[in-house]
């Protein structure tokens, strides 16, 4: 892991079209970044892009997750274990098969959500779900939110099964509802894997790439609305058909940025997990 991350920052210092750039430039490629466009326009724009994007999914997947975990260890719920694995099939499935299946149900011709919509008499609300700036990047979170449900499902039902149960019928006893239950036994006690999850969450979606490629190709569609890390770096190293941007060292560069980015992010995430525990 170490040698590649050294290497990559290596690279940073040098350009040249080939596979191996062997053009020293010094932090000229960082400075194309930060200065040049359109590399500036679009390294700023995937910084908020990734921010949103991850505070969506931590909405979506996080909080439903915990939701659905504290469902599914209530006593006698019928079909615990079953619905335990039927929310992690999601995340056994591959991104891009994913994200190529969504596409299809969003489609603005055939899609079946459209066709739901008009069905229940909701057609007016019908929208290009995956062509519109505004909505686009939330429709991605919502659909790798559905993906990676099963890691905090699995990760919160795990954490709330080991609390003793002792603790629990005291609460009750005591008078505590769900919700007192929920804000002054489990959350408390669930705050180091609430900290694990987070910090997965969050790597996952700085380096996350697949989903974008998938359902709004690499130029992160539309209008650069859906663009993130992983398609910009793509786009900056290895090029496209429409992108004469052919550039190991440049997107050598990008890519420490994005490591420094989660190392920072990650580091940050430790220090509140640790000083709340």
């Amino acid at each position: 892991m170490i040698l590649p991350i050294i290497q990559s920052m290596r690279f940073s210092f040098f350009t040249g079209t080939g596979i191996i750039p062997d053009q020293f430039v010094g932090f000229g490629n960082y400075k194309k970044l930060f200065t040049q466009f359109p590399f500036k326009e679009r390294f700023f724009n995937v910084l908020k892009n990734n921010i949103t994007f991850f505070i969506l999914v931590m909405i979506f997947q996080n909080v439903y997750g915990f939701i659905l975990a504290v469902l599914l260890t209530r006593k006698n719920v019928f079909g615990e274990k079953a619905f335990r694995t039927l929310f992690f099939v999601p995340t056994a499935l591959s991104v891009i098969i994913v994200g190529f299946v969504f596409k299809l149900i969003f489609n603005p011709v055939w899609g079946v959500f459209d066709q739901v919509l008009r069905g229940i008499g909701l057609g007016n609300i019908i929208r290009p779900w995956l062509g519109d700036p505004a909505i686009a990047l939330p429709i991605l979170a919502l659909v790798t939110a559905w993906h990676n449900i099963g890691i905090p499902v699995i990760f919160f039902t795990t954490g709330i099964d080991s609390i003793d149960k002792d603790i629990i019928d005291a609460g009750m006893i005591d008078g505590v509802g769900v919700l007192g239950e929920i804000r002054h036994l489990i959350i408390p006690i669930l705050k180091p894997i609430i900290g694990i999850v987070t910090i997965l969450t969050f790597v996952g979606n700085f380096s996350e790439f697949e989903i974008v490629y998938s359902m709004e190709t690499a130029y992160g569609n539309p209008e650069y609305a859906t663009d993130v890390f992983g398609s910009f770096f793509y786009r900056t190293a290895f090029g496209t058909v429409m992108n004469n941007v052919n550039d190991i060292g440049l997107g050598a560069a990008l890519a420490s940025i994005m490591f420094l980015i989660i190392f920072i992010g990650v580091v940050f995430f430790l220090r509140i997990s640790r000083k709340e525990n």
